[in-house]
C-alpha cells in the first residue's frame, strides 16, 4: 500500500515506525469491550495540570476527547487554570497569595480569574476540540444557573482565615449540560460559580470539586481527573506503591496519610463515587494519551476509585480480574 497524504499534509510514513499488523489488531480488539461499556455513557473529565500548558499535551488531550466522542461517549470537560491565572496576574502587576492552599481572591483578582478561565483557557480548548467540526461549546458555572456556591474560608494553623471570593459548589443544575449533550455537543465548563444568595457575586471554585459535583448531578458513568502524578501512591515517595485499584472505604482510611496536594483530589473522587458515579479515575496528564490508555486498555495507567469495599472492582468492560 502506498503512503497517503492526510488533510494536514502529513503522510502515513511520518507517524513513526509501523507496528506489526498482529499488534495493531491486538490493540483494537482489546479496546472493543471497553468501548462497548462506555458507549452512550456520560464521562466527566477534569482538565488540569501540565496538560494545560504543554502544547503537545493540549493537542493529545483534545484528540482523546474527540476519539471518545466519536465512538459514542458523552464527554463533559471541566477546567481550572491556575498556571494561566498566575501568569496573567504577574503580567498585570497584581499581587496574589495563597492561604491554606487557597488563592486569596479579591474582587480585582476575581476579574482576572473570570477573564482567564472563560476568555482564554476555555476558548483555546474549544478551538482545539472544534478543529474538525463544531461539537464543543464553552459555558461557565454562571450560565443557565449551572452552578451555585457558598463562600468558604481557609484553615491555617487550626484557625479559619478569610480568602475572599472563594467558594465550594453546593448546587448543580444539570439541565444546561444535558441539553448540550442531547444536541451532540461537548460541554466545556469553566469553574466559576455565583454565590448561592447573590447571583451577582461570582466565586472562584476548585475545578476538582466542581467536576465531582457535576459528575454526581449528571449521574455520570465515570469521573476522570488529569493530574501531574501517575496516580495514587499509598506510601509516597515510594514509586512502587502506586495503587491501580482502591475502594472508597480503603481510600477513606488512607486519606489522612496522603500528601497535602493530593487530598482535595481524592476527596473529590470520594464525593463522586459516594454520590452515585460509577468509578473515578486519576491519571497522569503529563503522559500523552494517558486518558485513552486508562479507559480503553486492560492494563490502564492510573488509579481507579470504586464504590465497593472489595480490594478490586467487579469485572467491567474488558478488564480481566
Amino acid at each position: 500500500m502506498t503512503d497517503s497524504t492526510s488533510s494536514t499534509g502529513s503522510t502515513r510514513s511520518d507517524a513513526g515506525p509501523a507496528l506489526p499488523p498482529e499488534v495493531k489488531a491486538s490493540v483494537l480488539l482489546e479496546a472493543v469491550p471497553w468501548l462497548r461499556t462506555y458507549k452512550g455513557a456520560t464521562m466527566v473529565i477534569k482538565y488540569g495540570g501540565n496538560a494545560m500548558v504543554d502544547e503537545d499535551l493540549k493537542r493529545a488531550f483534545a484528540q482523546d476527547v474527540l476519539f471518545l466522542y466519536q465512538v459514542g461517549v458523552r464527554p463533559v470537560v471541566v477546567h481550572g487554570g491556575g498556571p494561566q491565572i498566575n501568569t496573567m496576574l504577574k503580567r498585570l502587576g497584581i499581587g496574589s497569595e495563597f492561604r491554606g492552599g487557597l488563592r486569596v481572591t479579591t474582587p480585582e483578582v476575581m476579574d482576572v480569574v473570570r477573564m482567564v478561565l472563560t476568555g482564554s483557557v476555555q476558548r483555546e480548548l474549544v478551538s482545539l476540540l472544534n478543529i474538525d467540526g463544531t461539537a464543543a461549546v464553552g459555558i461557565s458555572g454562571e450560565d443557565g444557573g449551572l452552578l451555585r456556591a457558598r463562600q468558604r474560608q481557609a484553615t491555617v494553623d487550626g484557625q479559619s482565615v478569610d480568602v475572599g471570593l472563594v467558594g465550594d459548589v453546593v448546587d448543580v443544575r444539570p439541565e444546561p449540560i444535558i441539553d448540550l449533550l442531547d444536541q451532540g455537543r461537548i460541554p466545556v465548563i469553566s469553574s466559576v460559580a455565583p454565590l448561592v444568595t447573590d447571583s451577582v457575586t461570582v466565586l472562584n471554585v476548585n475545578a476538582d470539586t466542581a467536576a465531582a459535583a457535576i459528575a454526581v448531578a449528571l449521574r455520570a458513568r465515570t469521573l476522570l481527573m488529569l493530574t501531574d502524578v501517575e496516580g495514587l501512591y499509598s506510601a509516597w515517595p515510594d514509586r512502587g506503591s502506586l495503587v491501580p485499584f482502591i475502594s472508597a472505604h480503603a481510600l477513606e482510611a488512607l486519606l489522612p496519610t496522603l500528601e497535602t496536594g493530593m487530598i482535595p483530589k481524592m476527596e473529590a473522587c470520594l464525593r463522586a463515587v459516594h454520590g452515585g458515579v460509577g468509578q473515578a479515575h486519576v491519571v497522569d496528564g503529563r503522559q500523552a494519551h494517558s486518558m485513552l490508555l486508562e479507559i480503553v486498555t486492560d492494563q490502564g495507567v492510573g488509579t481507579v476509585i470504586h464504590p465497593g469495599d472489595a480490594p478490586i472492582p467487579p469485572l467491567n468492560g474488558g478488564r480481566r480480574l
